[in-house]
């Protein structure tokens, strides 16, 4: 016997029929290319959006299509995301942070027919547009008066959209078709692509705006730092519409000072974003004698959050930070950090030693932690091992059949984490299984030695790293860059580990550097930085 209920498809045009049907006038605000702020509510979005699709058929794009993007968070690579998929085809938001190589790799393995790209990333059009010879347009995110001049024919999207009526009504789709495909970035070798579907994305945004996901409601005010072109922005351009929320898109101005302008004037209640992009905000906020009046949580993930910014943001400015943990496999959430009943008889410094764990998995994820023999560890947030995951919006195989393969273990997506679970189901990373340093045959934490690193007021950034040894075979090394204007010696960061790790744990020396490497997705590059000390030695006394 079937239950005898509607059935309607799960899918994606349906998010912004709903924002612009019953949170129409609430505002989406931009920070534009061409300079200044644009504004405009959900229910413009939505008519734009559809003259978009109406556009995107004008060029020729049929069902299952891919259309790639090159752009940063704005209004119109919003219009893209919904005109794409809602149309039935797919929206590839590509890296533009990537090396060149790796994005024209990205866009001849996924083919696709039509690029949209912000002006900022003209240079990198015309090197693509002779290496890509499927594309058969370019269009510029832009309109006709601040067109570029460039080598290459280019398309104006104002144009394309100016010649639609936006009188255009979403096809029916299936809810298991493509919406979009991402390409991951922490991978060794080419870059894999995670092609999604509207019911995982529609899935995962249900998660998103759960009370223990980031909590949206249409009283938010939601900045996503992170890219749009990194994992579709956590997944907030979808969650946002769905809460019916306000939303802050910054373009391309990420640093400290264009980050707190658009938090005050916009009244930003909820912002997420990676550590890289907090640290240089705090900093801002912390040489300028600046504070935050309306934020209340930072959503921080794509690394951990060392305890030293969880209470920076609590203790001078009041904002509550959430510690998140995902992948572009997973759409890409996967826990959210967020205190039980039970921690609230709990010291501060004990509620912290919580909060700097990865969190719980939200229903619709699941996970385990197992041995090198497959077998599944204690939950008592020691024993640790590799984290694998499961669920309704993890990929089941990358993108491009048979030559990327199965992602799958026995029904489990390895993640390539190190990780410990405890008995309340916080997940805690402990390493990456390529970066976790094995001396003398056992595995040392460089996540946990950063983070204490990190407490220290003179640092700024940390990173360890494994550094070849004649007897233990690797041996942790401290890199560090010190706060602009402060000051401290190799042996008071040693010093300052005694009697927190175990004494085996502790670095054998410490190196102070101007800057550390890092990803196209703002993560630290400990590959590219064991490529940069890879002659390093150690000092005789380790």
């Amino acid at each position: 016997m079937h239950g005898q209920m509607m059935r309607l498809p799960l899918t994606i045009a349906a998010l912004i029929g709903h924002a612009a049907r019953w949170h129409g006038g609430t505002q989406i605000v931009s920070r534009v290319p061409e300079g200044g702020i644009h504004r405009y509510g959900w229910t413009d979005a939505h008519r734009r959006a559809r003259q978009c699709a109406q556009a995107l058929a004008a060029l020729g794009v049929g069902a299952s299509d891919r259309v790639a993007t090159l752009a940063w968070n704005s209004h119109r690579h919003l219009e893209l995301y919904y005109a794409i998929a809602g149309s039935g085809a797919v929206c590839h938001t590509v890296n533009p942070r990537l090396f060149p190589d790796q994005v024209a790799w990205i866009l001849n393995d996924a083919p696709s027919g039509w690029v949209f790209f912000d002006m900022t990333f003209l240079p990198l059009v015309e090197k693509l547009a002779r290496r890509c010879p499927g594309v058969a347009a370019w269009i510029a995110l832009t309109d006709r008066a601040h067109m570029p001049v460039s080598s290459i024919p280019l398309l104006c999207y104002e144009d394309l959209l100016a010649a639609e009526d936006g009188r255009f009504a979403w096809p029916d789709l299936e809810e298991d078709r493509a919406s979009s495909l991402c390409y991951t970035s922490g991978t060794t070798g080419h870059p894999k692509g995670a092609l999604y579907s509207h019911r995982s994305t529609l899935l995962h945004s249900f998660a998103a705006c759960a009370a223990d996901g980031f909590g949206m409601s249409s009283s938010e005010v939601v900045l996503p730092v992170v890219p749009m072109f990194h994992v579709n922005a956590w997944g907030v351009p979808y969650a946002a519409a769905m809460a019916g929320a306000k939303l802050v898109l910054p373009g391309a101005q990420l640093d400290g000072a264009s980050l707190h302008e658009l938090m005050e004037n916009e009244k930003v209640t909820l912002a997420l974003g990676v550590p890289t992009v907090w640290l240089a905000l705090l900093q801002y906020l912390e040489k300028h004698g600046l504070g935050l009046s309306t934020l209340k949580r930072v959503v921080i993930g794509g690394a951990a959050a060392p305890r030293s910014m969880i209470r920076a943001f609590r203790e001078r400015h009041g904002v509550e930070v959430i510690h998140a943990w995902g992948m572009t496999e997973l759409s890409p959430l996967g826990t959210v950090n967020h205190l039980l009943p039970k921690h609230a008889s709990c010291s501060e410094e004990e509620r912290d030693g919580v909060r700097e764990k990865q969190g719980r998995p939200l229903f619709g994820i699941d996970l385990r932690v197992v041995d090198g023999g497959g077998r599944e560890v204690a939950h008592d947030g020691v024993a640790f091992g590799d984290l694998q995951a499961r669920g309704h919006w993890v990929i089941q195989r990358y993108f491009g059949g048979e030559a990327h393969g199965e992602a799958l273990e026995e029904g489990w997506f390895p993640t390539g984490d190190v990780a410990t679970l405890d008995a309340d189901g916080y997940m805690k990373i402990t390493d990456r299984s390529k970066d976790v340093i094995k001396s003398g045959g056992e595995w040392i934490s460089s996540i946990e030695i950063e983070g204490l690193a990190m407490a220290h007021p003179a640092v700024a950034e940390a990173a360890v790293i494994g550094v070849k040894h004649p007897k233990w075979d690797e041996r942790p090394l401290l890199v560090v860059v010190v706060k602009p204007g402060a000051s401290v010696t190799r042996e008071a960061l040693l010093e300052g580990f005694e009697g927190k790790i175990a004494r085996w744990w502790i670095p054998d020396d410490v190196l102070f550097v101007d800057s550390l490497p890092h990803t196209a997705t703002g993560k630290l590059s400990k590959m590219e930085l064991r490529r940069q000390l890879a002659s390093f030695n150690l000092p005789p006394a380790a």
